[in-house]
């Protein structure tokens, strides 16, 4: 085996690989981690291509051992992690990924990205949204189990027609087909107000349900016209999109006239409030329920940029849950009426 893999190419290579990771180590002080992410992509570059000119397991392991006892103390040499590499530089080529992009994630959750999703444009949508939400690796994980992309790429909304942009995917994606209120603690049966208040007294939680690019304006918002006035229920900023977001709320189900409501607080705000550089406004109804049929109908006669989505409690309210009994307390309530 040492006989084998003891040739110049191997020699070269090997100190080409070391010459490549000291430097990375030097230049990652000051660019948090990029450069040593760029280093294991070159790597996996470079076993990609020694793998198809011959280099078999052996030497990937012999390659392996060397580099740990150079970078003695340095994590991320195993045999596993080298060909982890490998797999995510091949992944990243193969679909057009930009190095660059994944440069600005943890090697964790590229990895995990990499090897969990296998849809290119779910891929973008994840190392994106870790990015820019800094999500940790157990928030990723989570996000991807609870299989958050799938919430945002079928929101319902009109921007293909409404919006005069070729980014029409950077908007939908800011925003999801429903959002869990649970830490809102309300009872099933509230209304409008009650649950404005409730929303506006959690905002921070609420700000985490929207992201990070999302700024508070206000609660009945107020707007003007002929004497009259208009109340929006929220408003928010996205810094982003650089558009204000008219969020309405709605205990019930979807109806037609609601989104013919927004469409005119749209026109309002961007007759009235909009600065000049900003982006149209977009509005959210954010409903109880909704047939998605009715929405569609709906949204194409809408001629401002919208969406509906739902609102949903997947837990119950902290003061009831603690009087109800637990997993083990359930069984053994079972086993005694048996």
């Amino acid at each position: 085996m040492a006989k084998q893999i003891q040739n110049k190419e191997y020699i070269n290579t090997l100190i080409a690989l070391k010459e490549r990771i000291i430097k990375a180590q030097y230049n990652s002080y000051s660019a948090v981690n990029s450069e040593m992410i760029l280093a294991y992509l070159d790597i996996g570059k470079t076993i990609s291509e020694k793998t198809k000119l011959g280099w078999g397991t052996s030497v990937i392991k012999q390659l392996s051992i060397d580099l740990q006892a150079e970078f003695n103390g340095v994590k991320g040499f195993s045999e596993r992690n080298l060909q982890r590499m490998k797999f995510v530089y091949e992944e990243i080529v193969n679909n057009q990924i930009s190095p660059q992009a994944v440069a600005k994630l943890h090697w964790g959750h590229t990895s995990l990205i990499i090897s969990k999703i296998k849809d290119e444009d779910e891929r973008k949508f994840y190392l994106t949204k870790a990015k820019e939400e800094a999500w940790s690796r157990s928030v990723l994980e989570e996000k991807i189990k609870l299989d958050l992309y799938s919430q945002h790429s079928k929101f319902q909304n009109n921007f293909e027609n409404s919006l005069n942009t070729t980014e029409i995917a950077k908007y939908t994606m800011q925003f999801k087909d429903e959002y869990n209120l649970s830490f809102l603690e309300l009872s099933d049966h509230h209304t409008e107000k009650q649950l404005e208040k409730a929303i506006v007294k959690n905002i921070t939680k609420m700000l985490g349900q929207f992201g990070s690019d999302f700024a508070f304006m206000g609660q009945q918002f107020r707007l003007e016209l002929d004497d009259k006035e208009y109340f929006i229920d929220l408003l928010f900023y996205h810094r982003k999109l650089r558009s204000m977001i008219a969020v309405e709320l709605k205990v019930n189900e979807f109806k037609p006239e609601y989104s013919q409501q927004l469409n005119w607080y749209l026109h309002l705000l961007d007759k009235t409030v909009k600065y000049p550089n900003d982006n149209p406004s977009i509005g959210i109804l954010l409903c109880k329920s909704k047939s998605k049929l009715t929405v569609e109908y709906a949204l194409e006669i809408a001629n401002k940029p919208m969406g509906v989505a739902t609102y949903s409690y997947s837990e119950l309210p902290e003061n009831i849950a603690k009087n109800l009994p637990n997993e083990q307390e359930f069984i053994n309530i079972l086993i005694d009426n048996e």
